[in-house]
């Protein structure tokens, strides 16, 4: 298995995932029928006009211009490999059970990972991109348009369920899971579009749900304040004000 395909975090951070998040009374009940396939209909849609729009993107960027800055340390390729792991982590993720609900929305698996992420973690997240543009290999968009296909396979194979599965945040429903990926999709693909001097303009659902989370998890991390006066134009963030890791 290539390194890019790795779970990452994983079970092995539990205890201290279980310190940091409880569960709302509830939330690892299984909803009505109804509500499981709303819910997961609506989040496998807009991650999929995600990745379609990420992997059209990618198919622009041409092979000699892998090596030019990316994002912070990262090159083109280290980016668009990493933004390549929200396909992969949902086919991995997807054939894993969980036993309970650690993060019962996407906010809370923000909130999680954020604490998570200091020192050696950052560094392995740093790691990991670079990894995984390396599994890109020679032929990058046919290997990202794999990784979708496979995404898509693991999602039909669900067959309408929404089981607990086990993510870097701990357990969660794949309903729930699915939009943090549509967020890092959207934002990676702006960070893409702005290193290669390229237009881009995320679908409307996409990027109506990113910013969604991105408040959502700004309040969840202690941040509400600032970024509606930022909103608001009263006064502009902090550097290095961030929801994600």
């Amino acid at each position: 298995m290539p390194p890019w395909c790795r779970p990452h975090l994983g079970t092995r951070f539990r205890s201290t995932v279980n310190n940091l998040w409880t569960p709302a009374p509830g939330a690892g009940r299984v909803p009505e029928d109804g509500a499981v396939s709303t819910a997961l209909t609506a989040a496998r849609t807009t991650y999929a006009e995600a990745s379609d729009a990420f992997v059209a993107l990618a198919a622009q960027v041409p092979m000699e211009r892998y090596a030019e800055p990316g994002l912070g340390t990262w090159d083109l390729r280290a980016l668009i490999g990493h933004t390549g792991r929200s396909l992969v982590t949902v086919a991995t993720y997807l054939t894993t059970r969980a036993a309970r609900v650690d993060a019962p929305d996407a906010a809370a698996y923000f909130a999680i990972v954020s604490r998570l992420a200091h020192g050696s973690a950052r560094d392995a997240i740093h790691q990991r991109g670079i990894e995984a543009g390396v599994a890109l290999g020679a032929h990058p968009l046919a290997a990202l348009e794999a990784a979708r296909e496979e995404a898509e396979l693991a999602l039909d194979l669900l067959e309408g369920e929404d089981p607990v599965v086990e993510t870097a945040a701990g357990g969660m429903r794949v309903s729930d899971y699915l939009p943090t990926r549509t967020f890092e999709l959207t934002v990676h693909s702006l960070d893409i579009a702005e290193a290669a001097g390229l237009e881009f303009a995320p679908p409307a659902e996409a990027l109506a749900d990113t910013l969604a989370l991105a408040t959502a998890s700004a309040l969840r991390l202690g941040h509400g304040v600032d970024v509606l006066l930022a909103l608001t134009g009263r006064r502009p963030l902090a550097a290095g004000t961030s929801v994600v890791p």
